[in-house]
């Protein structure tokens, strides 16, 4: 009994933890008390469902419990009680409550715009949202930016203290505010991927559990927001990408391209799950970045290897790309895309024009894909001194052995 209760508990902490910390921060308006009396509530499911039994609606069952914490401290506490009070009276000004139906409301959709305000330096942002939303403790979000925990804790603090003290209201930006304010909260997602997909530094290439929960949040906003084609576009592209991820590795966890990998190892199911949301993101207007950047990952996961690969159409979608969010990253990919269409001549040429740009100083891929096109244009020594650059910046050690191994190869050429 005592280990299904603590089955339940986590199942419930994980899935549920943003819907009952949403609710309790929409009902009195404080981060730090919605955050206790969830900690509080799960605690006592921990002494009372061995004994009890697990109860038919656990989620409900601890919110029942946290809202009487929550009330019994603020009964304990006036003055507290009467500044959230005046918070609550704000923030129900700005977005009066949605009417119950007598079962748990489902608030996320506030906590994610909440953590992802644009008043919050980005870097907090992601904090909180994992922290908030992907029920990740402290100590997990601070492996999660390879940060201590002490670092972490105080970050998340000062981010709600920010909230407490610019009163930002916990609220969904109405229809004219939505645009602006969703790319951020989509942003802030897609950071938490990134970070996932290609660690920027440690011992492994990816960060699985990262990328996962990246994937979790975006399913969720999905269903929050089923209209609008970029959250469908987001949650595309994070599948397309992530279904390589058992073959982005070898044995060792050293690094396999693209051109290398084994694509049986590819997960055909989400292969499958992201090309329909493709076309729900490129369909009934103008495509959104989220939703050409997928369509170019569904180009590579759909194709047998990499010589059938449509390369004209992934040059023309970059050239869309480009328009939509332009950045030295994306004529980095583009010039690859270039590259394999026309040879490695033409990428070069596209790379060099980069070499200036102040964004990509440090950014091993871009040396390392020019030591790339220069080795098959069979500038050894050139491909050379670009690989020794590209291993200065590499920041995880799979990557740092992949490019000795190539630097070894051009330097025996020369």
């Amino acid at each position: 009994m005592a280990g299904r209760a603590e089955a339940s508990v986590e199942a419930v902490f994980r899935e549920e933890r943003g819907l009952l910390l949403a609710a309790l921060v929409r009902r009195f308006g404080d981060l730090d008390l919605a955050e206790e009396v969830t900690s509080e509530a799960i605690e006592a499911a921990l002494v009372h469902w061995p004994a009890e039994g697990v109860p038919p609606k656990p989620g409900a069952w601890l919110m029942t419990t946290a809202r009487r914490k929550a009330v019994d401290r603020l009964r304990r506490d006036q003055a507290y009680a009467a500044r959230l009070a005046v918070l609550q009276v704000e923030a129900e000004r700005a977005a009066p409550a949605p009417p119950s139906d007598g079962g748990l409301p489902d608030e996320r959709l506030q906590l994610f715009f909440t953590c992802a305000h644009p008043a919050l330096p980005a870097e907090d942002r992601a904090a909180l949202t994992l922290r908030c939303l992907a029920g990740l403790t402290t100590p997990e979000v601070a492996r999660a930016f390879l940060v201590p925990s002490a670092t972490m804790g105080k970050r998340i603090v000062r981010a709600k203290n920010r909230i407490r003290t610019l009163r930002i209201p916990f609220r969904v930006p109405d229809a004219r505010e939505l645009p602006g304010r969703l790319p951020g909260v989509l942003q802030v997602i897609y950071s938490i991927f990134t970070e996932g997909y290609a660690a920027s530094a440690g011992p492994d290439l990816q960060r699985l559990d990262l990328a996962e929960e990246a994937i979790r949040l975006a399913r969720i906003l999905r269903r929050l927001l089923p209209e609008e084609r970029e959250v469908a576009g987001l949650l595309a592209l994070l599948l397309l990408i992530h279904a390589r991820r058992d073959a982005r590795t070898g044995p060792d966890g050293d690094l396999v391209l693209l051109d290398d990998q084994d694509r049986s190892r590819w997960d055909r199911a989400m292969i499958e799950e992201g090309t329909a949301l493709v076309a729900t993101a490129l369909t009934g207007g103008p495509p959104g970045r989220y939703g050409v950047q997928a369509a170019i990952a569904a180009l590579h996961d759909e194709a047998a290897d990499v010589a059938s690969t449509d390369w004209p159409q992934i040059v023309a979608l970059y050239d869309v790309l480009r328009g939509l969010a332009p950045s030295p990253v994306v004529e980095l990919n583009r010039a690859v895309a270039v590259a394999m269409r026309d040879g490695p001549e033409a990428g070069l040429e596209l790379l060099e024009g980069l070499a200036e740009e102040p964004r990509l100083r440090g950014y091993s891929p871009y040396p390392a894909a020019r030591g790339d096109l220069l080795s098959r244009l069979g500038r050894a020594e050139e491909a050379a001194v670009a690989y020794r650059e590209a291993l200065a910046s590499a920041g995880t050690e799979p990557e740092r052995v992949h490019l000795r191994g190539r630097l070894a190869e051009v330097t025996g050429q020369q």
